[in-house]
């Protein structure tokens, strides 16, 4: 995975200069003010500050749609340029307009890389490191003010500071910044596939993973380009193909077989009917259709979704991990599959490694193989499914000879998730069967029975002996189904190739799928309460806590002006942060972003509440200084583990890839606007209700956020970006129907 690492370390640097930026106009402005006399006109000196904002939100009130048009990459090699430019004219700015000018120009760098740069990341990073990777943007963040912070310190010691050369300085770290757009960041392979690029996308998914084999990944990518319409829950039931032939089992059209890793070594998935003493979360919640069932009916349905992924079983029910379902192979195939045919390996050799055209001899390097799937695995007449890449057998070989004979399942798409397809048959308003491709996400429900077990599973679904385990499916019609491509004969799941769907322009439409619009919610949402969570307001009021505490007359009577030490003292906040971003970084992937925000806030509410207790009780100075700054480090700290960056995560996750580019730019537009509300009105509250009404209300958003969290923000961690997006339209379903009943 080195290489995902090393290329979201590089787009992360966006956010350093970012965060660079933030800190230099924080210490130069000192410095302009004198040279351009506005002290008189603090309308300017505001303007000079607010103009990277101004610039940051209109430009993105159409990044995300011409991200999804021309591609991620494009848009970070010019937010590289955007902040070179604006270095320039910064160092060189002979008036105040030229200087608001160049700040209007990066604040069009600073809006690019803050709505992108997550986004991208998100879209290239493994599904079990995602959110680790994803939280480096607010490391390099506050990583790049820290540097900025100890570059201007160093200058303001100076006779005569700088405050062109402090500001232009930008221009070098942007130039690395662009070299590395250039000549080392590839294009997301999600945003490849969805213009049919998918020869480019195998091999930028290869780079990235570090092993040939991305088959798995690559019909994921294709799967994801689907908005989730007719998606449903179902269960399956997975044992050993013999066993469950020894228990004399009438023939079940709708099983699945699943070869596995080792030559002749298979499984049959059964599908769960009635009520099974095995039902998993996910099954309940889909038979009753709410949370009431699950005796919390204030939370959305689409958080207990997520969750019931993520709870362990009960004791009873077999707390043990099952080592059958991770091996279960690459290959998927209805249970009345015929005979595998000799000419599989051969056909597969003849295709090589690249993929072959199934749409003429023209750009063959960009089209579909069905897709990754070997275009004679599957015919309509013999309800067989498709199989990667040739042959089972064949492919049972390359995945036991990977990794020193080490069981890789090519079709494993991340967080214990497993792709595959069925056929089906159903009969249409004619009287003639109609046949159809079925794509189902299999997890899972960490359910293992052994010979001998005594639990109980009534319904005749699973013989009483032998070893099986659950799983739960996510059922929906494959992504680039085409009835006109059906009755063709074409072979594989995927009916069109993306290049020929890409043709029929934008699907505006998607915005207003149930499952996008619930995102949406969660997404705008979160990103408001973090704005109005007091972060702005603590800053604002650092420096004048730190002076009470003591620290402003230490660091005078070492010799520093009261510019330096203002300047020393953000420097050494910023510095505070850095620890708790690395505990957030370990923690993402592992407690997960829903626990740390339901984990953070409220602390971020005890120290809120302290500041305005402090503000209104007279404790004396000694305790207002040492319980203001303690809370106030308190703060920081924890917001910087859990509020601070998982609203950008959050919003790179839960979005479809069609229309990913565009809902996050929502997102982003609406955390600027915040920010701007945020930031112009603290000076009109401090004056009208005080430091202890400002910090009583950003209390009050913080209880509200806390609520907001646990009713409607789900866990996302370790699942892949195109099953998050099947969950939320599958619980936005079901709370539509909740709100019928």
């Amino acid at each position: 995975m080195g290489g995902a690492v090393l290329v979201a370390i590089a787009a992360s640097i966006g956010n350093l200069l970012q965060g660079w930026d933030n800190a230099t106009i924080a210490g130069a402005v000192l410095y302009i003010k004198k040279e351009f006399n506005l002290e008189s006109e603090p309308l300017i000196e505001g303007l000079i500050v607010a103009m990277s904002l101004i610039g940051a939100t209109v430009i993105t009130t159409f990044s995300g749609a011409v991200a999804d048009s021309v591609g991620r990459r494009p848009m970070l090699i010019a937010s590289a340029v955007l902040y070179f430019v604006s270095g320039l004219v910064m160092l060189w700015a002979p008036s105040v307009y030229v200087l608001l000018l160049a700040r209007l120009i990066d604040g069009f760098g600073i809006g690019l890389a803050v709505t992108l740069v997550p986004l991208y990341i998100s879209e290239t990073a493994p599904t079990d490191i995602r959110g680790l990777l994803n939280t480096l943007p607010q490391f390099s963040g506050s990583g790049g003010m820290f540097l900025s912070y100890c570059m201007v310190f160093g200058m303001s010691l100076m006779p005569t500071p700088d405050w062109r050369l402090m500001l232009g300085v930008l221009s070098i770290p942007s130039l690395i910044y662009f070299g590395l757009t250039i000549f080392y960041l590839p294009e997301s392979p999600r945003w490849l596939v969805s213009k049919g690029r998918m020869a480019e996308a195998k091999r930028v998914l290869q780079r990235l993973r570090g092993r040939e084999d991305v088959s798995g990944e690559m019909a994921l990518l294709v799967e994801g380009l689907g908005v989730g319409k007719d998606t449903r829950i179902e269960e399956y039931i997975i044992g050993p193909d013999d066993e469950l032939a020894e228990e004399g089992l009438a023939p079940d059209p709708e099983k699945i077989k699943l070869y596995g890793p080792e030559e002749g070594l298979s499984w049959i998935a059964r599908p769960v009917r009635g009520q099974s003493a095995l039902g998993s979360a996910l099954g309940l919640i889909s038979r009753h259709g709410s949370m009431a069932s699950q005796g919390k009916p204030l939370v959305d349905p689409v958080v207990t979704l997520f969750g019931s992924v993520h709870e362990k079983m009960p004791e009873i029910m077999g707390s043990m991990r099952s080592t059958l379902f991770p091996n279960f192979g690459s290959m998927f195939s209805v249970a009345e599959q015929q005979q595998v045919k000799a000419d599989w390996d051969s056909e597969s050799q003849r295709e090589g490694d690249d993929y072959a055209s199934d749409h003429g001899g023209d750009d063959i390097e960009d089209n579909l193989q069905s897709p990754l799937i070997s275009r004679q695995a599957t015919s309509v007449e013999g309800k067989e499914i498709a199989a990667p890449h040739g042959s089972i057998m064949g492919a049972v070989g390359r995945i036991s000879s990977l990794q020193g004979g080490e069981a890789v399942s090519s079709m494993g798409i991340g967080g214990g998730w497993q792709l595959a397809w069925k056929w089906t048959e159903r009969e249409g308003e004619d009287g003639q069967k109609e046949g159809g491709f079925q794509r189902i996400y299999l997890h899972e429900e960490g359910v293992q029975g052994n010979r001998g077990s005594i639990l109980s599973l009534p319904g005749g679904d699973v013989p009483p002996g032998g070893e099986f385990v659950q799983a739960a499916a996510l059922v929906s019609q494959p992504a680039l189904y085409s009835k006109e491509l059906l009755e063709q004969h074409a072979a594989g799941p995927a009916m069109m190739h993306p290049s020929e769907a890409v043709a029929k322009g934008p699907r505006w439409a998607d915005l207003f799928e149930p499952g996008v619009k619930h995102a949406l919610f969660v997404g705008i949402g979160i990103q408001i309460l973090q704005q109005f969570a007091g972060i702005n307001g603590v800053l604002y009021y650092t420096p004048q806590i730190l002076e009470q505490a003591g620290v402003g007359v230490l660091l005078s009577n070492i010799g520093l002006s009261a510019s330096s030490a203002s300047i020393l003292i953000s420097a050494l906040t910023t510095l505070l942060m850095l620890p708790s971003i690395g505990i957030a970084m370990r923690l993402m992937d592992i407690s997960g972003r829903r626990f740390l925000l339901l984990a953070t806030i409220p602390i971020l509410i005890v120290a809120l509440a302290i500041l305005v207790v402090v503000n209104i009780v007279d404790v004396g100075t000694m305790v207002h200084a040492a319980l203001s700054t303690i809370s106030v480090i308190v703060y920081f700290c924890f917001f910087v583990m859990g509020f601070g960056p998982i609203p950008n995560i959050l919003c790179a996750e839960i979005f479809p890839t069609t229309v990913r580019g565009i809902c996050i730019a929502i997102c982003a537009l609406t955390f600027w606007i915040g920010d701007i509300i945020v930031t112009y009105t603290l000076p009109v509250m401090l004056n009208a209700i005080g430091l202890a009404g400002v910090f009583g209300i950003y209390a009050v958003v913080c209880i509200l956020a806390l609520i907001f969290v646990f009713i409607k923000v789900p866990e996302t961690k370790g699942m892949p970006l195109e099953v998050i997006t099947e969950f939320f339209s599958v619980g936005a379903k079901q709370a539509k129907e909740a709100r019928e009943d």
